[in-house]
């Protein structure tokens, strides 16, 4: 559909008068609660928007736009005039819900969509959740809005209309009524939400971005087309969630992270649209899952977080107060897993661990103060043989020895299995951090390590024939002196595990991303 707005249009925004509902039904009482009346410039105009997280309204930018008519574009930022969003109150005349300022606005370059950040979380009201799949003509949606209705100029209740898919594009879908047949979406309805039923749950698909307004109140008798325009959502769900979760992430106490863990625990695999995610284990032994973003954006790599372990204030009896060390670990089909060494040195597999919890528990090594174990340092899994897996153990003990343990899903740590790397010696016993990446483009993972010293090496394509060279990418007395955990994952561009996270001594908590043979490059700050 091509011309479809027009100067008397105005993009559905009002530019004198505010106006209230969509020309259909009236939505019942507590029904589409996550809908919100924006109000722009003390009544100036009046749009509406959609509650997708407990701090953000997702809307069209063509609302906040200097001229609607002459396009959506708009600057990220406060707005440029006051608005305020009204959300949970079907009725605007009641007293129920939440009114708060939006103080930020984050358009979506190309598209008439904008993401909306109150001033406060709103509260009693649950977001809408996004959509994934795209829609297909013929599909049915439930178009709800704010805006004038046949009759009412101002209406004060929100209105609902069954629309039918005519033809989708790139960003953009063509929607026309169904039900009542008259439907029609009018000024102060741009920026409301088109929903989809799946499940028996509503979910967000599109927003109202420009229509013919036949049929709406002070539009030209001689317009009978009924038909809009309506802003695609359903392929922005991981923007959205990101720009809803940029200010979360942050807040956490990252000086309070004693270790991390990464994989692809909550979906994707290398080279896919998902990157890997982190597990944290706090100091008071919570145990926090972050999903990984599907962009490069190494200053916001993850958008979403999980609690997967309770704290001892909440459990007294976790067993996460216990944990010595814990690397990620990938054991075949599923999500990837998690191996522990506890306290009392036994030492656990959890095949898999996703936003659930941890699953598929194995118990590699019993606890035995007399054995092994106890003598573990430090250990690392990664892909260290020719399986594909990242699931080969590598171990520096406390007399400075370090072994492999390849292929745990099938070997467990037997004896009969383990590849001793380097023999006694002095040296090893100050490797304070390992971690497995894969910096060099070899045929199996590199082995990265912290000495006491602060030097950094990297030891490149270790396999079962032990180390082969060494690659100083800090020298003694550097800053990584201060390294206090380490991790590395795939968390920008996702085709292998070489993005070093650092917690610093002092509580800061960074990345180098893409880090190679030649060394640490940019330094991304994350906290602090």
């Amino acid at each position: 559909m091509t011309g479809l707005l027009t100067a008397a249009v105005a993009a559905g925004v009002v530019t004198a008068t505010p106006a209230n509902a969509l020309a259909g039904d009236p939505a019942k009482d507590g029904t589409y609660a996550f809908t919100a009346k924006l109000d722009i410039g003390d009544g100036e105009r009046s749009c509406t928007g959609v509650l997708v997280d407990k701090q953000w309204v997702l809307s069209a930018s063509s609302c906040f736009a200097d001229n609607p008519s002459q396009g959506f574009k708009v600057s990220a930022g406060a707005p440029k005039w006051k608005t305020t969003a009204t959300v949970g109150r079907t009725e605007l005349t009641q007293t129920t819900g939440s009114v708060a300022d939006i103080v930020e606005l984050v358009p979506y370059e190309g598209r008439d969509v904008v993401m909306a950040k109150l001033a406060r979380p709103v509260t009693g009201v649950t977001p809408v959740t996004v959509g994934s799949a795209a829609p297909a003509p013929g599909d049915e949606l439930k178009v709800v809005g704010f805006g004038r209705t046949k009759t009412d100029w101002v209406p004060d209740r929100l209105g609902a209309a069954s629309f039918a898919v005519d033809s989708v594009a790139d960003g953009s879908m063509s929607i026309s009524p169904k039900s009542p047949a008259d439907g029609a979406v009018c000024k102060g309805d741009t920026g409301g939400p088109a929903l989809r039923e799946n499940a028996g749950r509503m979910e967000l698909v599109g927003v109202n971005s420009t229509s013919w307004q036949g049929g709406c109140l002070g539009t030209d008798a001689s317009e009978t087309r009924r038909s809009a325009l309506d802003t695609r959502v359903d392929d922005l769900s991981t923007w959205v969630q990101k720009v809803s979760y940029r200010d979360v992430f942050p807040k956490a106490p990252w000086g309070k992270a004693t270790h991390i863990a990464a994989g692809y625990f909550t979906g994707g695999s290398a080279g896919g649209a998902r990157h890997m995610d982190l597990i944290v284990r706090w100091v008071d032994s919570e145990v926090t899952l972050y999903q990984g973003a599907d962009d490069k954006d190494a200053r916001q790599p993850f958008v979403a977080e999980y609690q997967i372990g309770k704290p001892l204030k909440e459990d007294p009896k976790t067993n996460w107060q216990f944990v010595q060390q814990m690397t990620g670990a990938s054991f075949g089909d599923g999500s990837d897993g998690l191996v522990v060494r506890w306290v009392d040195s036994e030492m656990t597999q959890y095949t898999h661990v996703d936003k659930s919890g941890f699953h598929g528990e194995k118990r590699l090594a019993a606890p035995d103060p007399k054995g092994a174990w106890p003598h573990l340092k430090n250990m690392t899994a990664g892909r260290y043989t020719a399986n594909a897996g990242r699931d080969d153990l590598l171990v520096v003990w406390d007399d400075g020895r370090v072994t492999l343990h390849p292929d745990l899903n099938t070997n467990g740590l037997a004896e009969s299995a383990k590849k001793t790397l380097v023999q006694k010696n002095t040296t090893w016993s100050h490797a304070t951090q390992i971690a497995s990446g894969e910096f060099t483009g070899k045929k199996t993972a590199d082995l990265l390590v912290r000495w006491s010293d602060g030097e950094t090496t990297i030891y490149p394509g270790v396999d079962a024939a032990g180390l082969h060279g060494e690659i100083q990418i800090k020298p003694q007395k550097s800053y990584m002196t201060n390294a206090t955990v380490m991790g590395v994952g795939a968390f920008v561009a996702n085709d292998v595990p070489n993005d070093v996270l650092v917690r610093w001594a002092d509580g800061k908590f960074t990345m180098f991303p893409a880090v190679d043979a030649a060394g640490l490059h940019d330094e991304i700050k994350l906290w602090g």
